[in-house]
């Protein structure tokens, strides 16, 4: 049986934690600086996420960052930085919604249709950044952000009437048409006013723990984490360090597709110009909170979803909302910080405990000889 850490327990945990305590901590210095009550704004927003609806929005809300952050997840465990989840996001979504609205099947196939041409488009499009990656060594960085740039001009084309897309009748908005009720999602009612959770929220709930299956219980991925350690090394043990780099950013990309079905299949049942944009750069700030761990992770996407809904009402007491957008602004640069800090600590008290049982050691064959 695997000897219980609590080192490793305690510095899992001080990362987190003190990116949170420093967020807040400045969050409350800028209020300060501004003339402002730095604690009203909390009691404010834990006051709105009291409410059922609210809570709803926040869950639903999470349920799509969650996917977004577990696709950035993959890439970080492989030592690959995929910036361009949310244009996979967003082409997945737009191109599933296409085909979704032009076929009439029955429930599940119909459902099941979008959900693989989801899938599909978003491994396709970072694919492409992974086979420059692997043919001719183009950073994942640089290309995924080029193609996010490319997946918004395409969506802004294929979007035209005189395309595939639609213009409603009044309206300055382009859809791609509805999807027929056989391809909603059906979620669960929480209540009158309250509205209903995305069905598709506990699809995200079920690939977290799939991420973690997958991650520590098969050969793969231990591959993956191997590769993602040290390259080089995995290749010396009979690694294919290139083939899991192009597996890894397909699967990444394949995720990053599904992070628009919550919203698509629950709410809107269609893609238009004033779908959700932006989840893919929230999904980097989770992953990195919640240190790439699916359970951290949904806590982190709980926070950050608690922060975009319970902040809607401050502007109604005379605060801005954009006070939310500050603390997630504070949260990746403490992250940042703190985590650079922990790991030096890690290293050092590492080292120490070394010293302390090399010394115990040496204290003990000491004895030894003294007593012959």
């Amino acid at each position: 049986m695997k000897k219980f850490d609590k080192d490793r327990l305690i510095l899992g945990f001080a990362g987190p934690v003190l990116a949170l305590v420093v967020a807040l901590a400045l969050t409350t210095v800028v209020l300060l600086a501004s003339g402002r009550n730095p604690f009203e704004p909390y009691r404010i927003m834990f006051d709105s996420a009291s409410y059922v609806d609210v809570q709803v929005l926040i869950i639903n809300q999470a349920g799509t960052y969650y996917l977004a952050a577990l696709a950035v997840a993959i890439g970080f465990r492989m030592n690959l930085f995929n910036i361009g989840v949310d244009g996979q996001y967003r082409l997945a979504a737009m191109m599933s919604a296409l085909v979704g609205a032009s076929v009439s099947l029955p429930g599940p196939l119909h459902i099941a249709l979008i959900v693989i041409v989801a899938m599909l488009v978003g491994a396709f499009w970072s694919g492409i950044a992974g086979f420059l990656k692997t043919s001719r060594g183009v950073s994942e960085v640089v290309s995924t952000i080029m193609l996010n740039s490319i997946a918004t001009a395409l969506i802004a084309w294929l979007i035209l009437p005189k395309n595939f897309g639609e213009q409603p009748a009044g309206s300055n908005n382009l859809t791609t048409g509805e999807i027929a009720e056989s391809g909603w999602f059906p979620g669960l009612p929480m209540g009158d006013g309250a509205g209903e959770i995305y069905g598709f929220t506990f699809v995200a709930a079920g690939c977290g723990l799939l991420y973690w299956f997958i991650l520590n219980r098969t050969r793969f991925g231990f591959d993956l984490r191997a590769t993602g350690a040290s390259s080089s090394a995995a290749q010396a043990s009979g690694v294919d360090a290139k083939k899991m780099i192009l597996t890894s950013m397909l699967i990444s990309g394949a995720v990053a597709g599904l992070a628009g079905l919550p919203t698509l299949l629950g709410d809107t049942h269609t893609y238009s110009l004033d779908f959700p944009t932006g989840i893919g750069f929230t999904g980097i700030t989770i992953a990195l909170l919640g240190r790439n761990n699916p359970l951290g992770i949904a806590f982190s996407a709980l926070l950050i979803a608690f922060l975009d809904k319970s902040s809607a009402s401050l502007d109604q007491y005379g605060y801005e909302k954009e006070i939310a957008t500050i603390m997630q602004g504070l949260i990746v640069i403490s992250v940042v910080v703190s985590y650079e800090l922990v790991r030096r600590y890690g290293v050092r008290r590492q080292q120490q405990k070394v010293g302390e049982e090399l010394a115990a050691g040496h204290a003990i064959k000491t004895e030894k000889e003294a007593a012959l």
